[in-house]
């Protein structure tokens, strides 16, 4: 029995995840990633419960549950330090099933990767995807050293700079820079930072610094500020930057501030990309960031890349009639899904950054004003739009 092949590039949260999902449906998979050695970007995410649940889906529930924080509630302060607002997470675990994991990407990673691994799947490093060639049964993908490797489908997870992306569209589509900076790593959990149960958010002045918690006893933590693009980034001026732009917040800011450790802090022009017009061609198909970089500020940008590769693996399992068929129903599920996301993103980072001072400084009022209850509606409205309720 001819056995199909997946080629994947690109072995982020997204690809690997694709991978996992298409090797467990009987796919042969190959994935290919351009760099030498995997290191994630970013520190941490906060995977809520709509991209949990795809991997609890693919076995993954002990390993992810291990290394997720527990996250029991959400607080808003002001830049002084008073409390905002105050929001238990139970109601919204209950209204969908299943508990939102903050982790540290790396943990992420390793716990894909090996799972993966486990399931015959093959990675190869060091191979930059440059170009596509469709035949009328198969593709294939031709790398820079001149090698290339040829399947029933190709996934582009290739990331918020795709070099596939033009390929699928016939046109160059470059991200947007959504005006501000972004400061994050990873510090050992104390109280004095932040309740060791609790999502702190501190906002004010378009800003934003804030704690969650990871396993390991850690601190996943983040510091927004609305800044032009371009900015000299140097690792050796972060402590500096940071105590600049927060000099006069709350005093477990400063805490915080002074336990990073500027070489392990990753400095990022946050942008985003999309919607897009089409996110398949043939037998091409775009995925996660490739297809809808989101702002960070839903905290759907991972969950939104998983979601895609279930959702990809589904229909290439489930419709016969042929791959480039699957992969329009693919693509007709998840424009009207990411678009949304997309969107809401962009919206929900102007809002905060700054971009209308007068619609945040309402904002800023509301958080003191809306009840929990609101709060965690909005969350599972979001959550309950995955394609697992």
């Amino acid at each position: 029995m001819y056995c199909l092949k997946a080629i994947v590039i690109g072995a982020g949260i997204g690809g690997l995840t694709t991978g996992i999902a298409l090797q467990k449906a009987g796919y042969q998979v190959e994935i290919y990633d351009r760099v030498r050695e995997l290191r994630p970007i970013g520190s941490g995410i906060s995977l809520w419960s709509n991209g949990v649940k795809v991997l609890n889906h693919l076995g993954l529930g002990e390993k992810l549950a291990a290394i997720g924080g527990q996250m029991n509630y959400m607080e808003y302060r002001h830049l002084s330090g008073n409390i905002l607002n105050h929001i238990s997470l139970q109601p919204l675990i209950d209204a969908v099933g299943q508990r939102p994991y903050p982790v540290a990407r790396r943990d992420l990673q390793n716990v894909l990767l090996e799972a993966f691994q486990s399931v015959g799947g093959k990675l190869t490093l060091g191979s930059k995807c440059i170009g596509v060639i469709e035949g009328f049964s198969d593709v294939t993908a031709k790398f820079e050293d001149g090698s290339v490797a040829k399947g029933d489908v190709l996934v582009a997870a290739d990331g918020i700079r795709s070099l596939l992306r033009q390929y699928v569209l016939n046109e160059s589509i470059e991200p947007k820079y959504a005006g501000y900076v972004n400061w994050n790593g990873l510090v050992p959990m104390s109280s004095a930072l932040a309740p060791v149960d609790t999502w702190s958010i501190y906002v004010g002045e378009h800003k934003r610094a804030s704690v969650m918690p990871v396993s390991g006893d850690r601190f996943y933590f983040f510091f927004d500020v609305s800044l032009s693009q371009g900015t000299v980034n140097d690792c050796t001026n972060y402590k500096q930057e940071l105590k600049h732009h927060f000099q006069g917040w709350a005093e477990s800011v400063q805490l915080l501030i002074n336990q990073i450790e500027p070489e392990t802090v990753a400095r990022l022009e946050i942008n985003d990309v999309g919607p897009l017009t089409k996110l398949v061609k043939g037998r091409v198909a775009l995925l996660g960031d490739a297809a809808h970089a989101t702002c960070p500020d839903l905290g759907q940008g991972g969950c939104q890349a998983i979601e895609d590769g279930w959702v990809l693996a589904n229909y290439l399992i489930s419709t016969n009639l042929s791959v480039p068929d699957a992969l329009r129903r693919y693509e007709a599920e998840r424009k009207v899904r990411t678009t949304e996301i997309v969107n809401k993103a962009r919206n929900r980072a102007e809002v905060i950054h700054g971009k209308d001072p007068e619609i945040t400084e309402q904002w800023y009022q509301q958080l003191s004003q809306e009840s929990p209850l609101d709060v965690t509606k909005a969350i599972a409205k979001i959550i309950s739009g995955g394609p697992l309720h």
